[in-house]
């Protein structure tokens, strides 16, 4: 083969579990093609501010100092994450506020991203933002314009799962 099939990985959290088992396919991936890694997380600014107006986060005199926790929160959320094995690859992070999936594909339309590895909840959501809000995974299908890989959350197998 001239060239590798996939040079840089986007991999978006959310910091749930979903997006936990997405960030390990996205090393293994990485890994497998000597690809380059990003890890970003979208500070969503329309949930916020929704919440906000609902009186359910912050009062409207309280919003800059919400918005610099939130990035702080996530900024600790992401090096947290890192820590865990990555075979010594280099994986660049970064923090951004605004509606995810437009964040994400205006990202990998700018940086050249190959493909895109992201959680999917298939339905299923541990999260009322997640069932309000739309999922964020079928929207970056749509407008990435790049390969999106979406890794499902898969429930740990009992021992009645197993098939003597």
């Amino acid at each position: 083969m001239a060239g590798t099939l996939f040079k840089k990985v986007l991999v978006p959290v959310d910091f749930s579990a979903c997006s936990d088992e997405a960030f390990r396919v996205a090393l293994q991936l990485a890994a497998a093609v000597d690809a380059d890694i990003t890890v970003m997380h979208v500070i969503d600014v329309n949930a916020v501010d929704a919440f906000n107006r609902l009186g359910l986060l912050a009062v409207p005199s309280d919003a800059t100092r919400q918005r610099k926790r939130l990035r702080h929160h996530a900024r600790l959320r992401m090096r947290q994450l890192l820590k865990s094995p990555s075979d010594g690859r280099s994986i660049r992070r970064i923090v951004v506020e605004g509606t995810p999936f437009v964040e994400i594909a205006k990202f990998a339309r700018g940086e050249g991203v190959d493909v895109i590895v992201l959680g999917s909840y298939g339905g299923r959501s541990d999260s009322m933002e997640k069932i309000f809000f739309g999922a964020t995974a079928d929207k970056v299908v749509r407008t990435a314009g790049c390969a999106v890989l979406t890794v499902p959350l898969l429930r740990q197998r009992t021992r009645k799962d197993v098939v003597l």
